[in-house]
């Protein structure tokens, strides 16, 4: 079995065993990306809050989020973690935002894929796997996502080397993978799930769904 075979081959089973994550959680594309900042080094409800915070302050806009004071939005993104590092990194990535799309986030998501993860990239605070999640899940652009769970579950099984980068991970997915953002997005959601459930630091495989086919 080659390897698109194989990774499709995978993404079936979990698909079939899991069912439609619906990632990412969120009810625009800029509530998307600010989600993509303040989910780095936390988990999910711990952002949710915050998020929540944002909403209940009327400040999640481009607008609101350009002007606000950086110790107010500290303050009100406090449950994400780190919220002084992740207000300073939210402020930068609004200025850039502004002076680079004025604030219009169906301008900055129409920006061809490449263009846009190296603008991205150029930004302090804003890594591959938190470029990608915005590239993905807020423009929906053909950009894999890997986290750990990712680098986890398939060195573990011998499809990867140990010592694979990011980039070398991304390729190996993106070239065995048809250039489709909703392969992608559901892909990446179901490793979370698998990962999470299974295929942890000490692994649990009883009832794994696809302990058998690696």
């Amino acid at each position: 079995m080659d390897n698109s075979a194989r990774l499709l081959h995978i993404y079936n089973h979990l698909f079939e065993h899991f069912g439609p994550q619906h990632w990412w959680p969120g009810e625009t594309p800029f509530e998307v990306v600010v989600g993509a900042i303040l989910a780095q080094n936390t988990n999910w409800g711990n952002v949710e809050k915050a998020i929540t915070n944002l909403k209940k302050a009327n400040m999640l806009s481009p607008e609101k989020l350009h002007e606000i004071n950086i110790q107010k939005l500290a303050r009100l993104i406090r449950p994400s973690g780190f919220f002084n590092m992740k207000a300073r990194r939210l402020k930068t990535f609004m200025t850039w935002f502004f002076n680079q799309y004025q604030g219009d986030i169906s301008r900055m998501i129409s920006q061809d894929v490449q263009t846009l993860r190296r603008e991205l990239l150029s930004l302090t605070g804003i890594g591959p796997e938190t470029a990608d999640s915005i590239l993905l899940y807020a423009a929906s652009k053909p950009a894999f996502v890997v986290d750990a769970y990712t680098h986890r579950i398939f060195s573990r099984h011998g499809l990867i080397p140990e010592e694979s980068t990011y980039d070398e991970i991304k390729a190996f997915f993106e070239d065995g993978l048809p250039r489709d953002p909703a392969i992608y997005n559901e892909y990446h959601a179901l490793l979370v799930k698998l990962g999470k459930n299974y295929c942890k630091p000490k692994m649990n495989c009883d009832g794994c769904p696809v302990r058998d086919i690696f």
